[in-house]
């Protein structure tokens, strides 16, 4: 029988990119940093948040999920983040294969949706003093902090790619940009284009 197991070492979307977002890093003289975070593991949820299910999966994973609209909640290594009044995002490292299985398991006879969507996105740190003047290039979200402070997040645009945004939990953390794998080249570009102001 064949083998099949993967033996090439993976390779992510951005890896062609990576000098380059350093390069602008450096370049900007702390103004703002970029790189990208590979490989996080990501289990898209839905679910009756006022159901068992709600409960059960909070208490397997550490983390209550979040009801109020656009918020995240963070517990250890893992990330919860609202997508709609059913629907979570959970982020963890990568690697966190047991964070489906706990999904699945923790929801009992409930009916749920649970899929690993890691592969689908990859996600881009964006940082530093300037961060948020950065993305308000090209997002018409209000980024000031009293509107989209930490922990809040959001399904927008970004340059016209869209993305799920997050402002981490502390102001020198920065944003994650959550984008599709096929959007990730044109995002970067996007990102060094606008951020020429600070690294030039």
């Amino acid at each position: 029988m064949a083998d099949t197991a993967l033996t090439a070492p993976l390779r992510s979307p951005l890896s062609h990119a990576a000098e380059r977002l350093a390069a602008a890093t450096r370049t900007s003289g702390g103004a703002v940093r970029l790189a990208e975070l590979p490989f996080l593991t990501q289990i898209n949820v839905r679910l009756d948040p006022k159901g068992a299910a709600a409960d059960g999966v909070g208490s397997a994973l550490g983390l209550h999920l979040p009801v109020e609209p656009d918020t995240v909640v963070r517990a250890g290594d893992l990330t919860a983040l609202w997508l709609g009044p059913d629907e979570w995002l959970v982020v963890g490292p990568p690697g966190r294969r047991d964070v489906e299985s706990r999904i699945r398991e923790a929801s009992g006879d409930e009916p749920v949706s649970v899929v690993d969507v890691s592969a689908q996105r990859t996600t881009l740190l964006v940082a530093g003093p300037r961060a948020r003047d950065l993305l308000a290039h090209g997002c018409s979200l209000d980024l000031h902090p009293r509107h989209f402070g930490a922990g809040r997040c959001a399904q927008t645009t970004l340059g016209r790619a869209q993305v799920v945004l997050v402002a981490r939990e502390e102001p020198s953390a920065g944003f994650w940009v959550l984008v599709r794998s096929s959007f990730a080249g044109y995002l970067t570009d996007w990102l060094l284009d606008a951020a020429m102001e600070w690294t030039s």
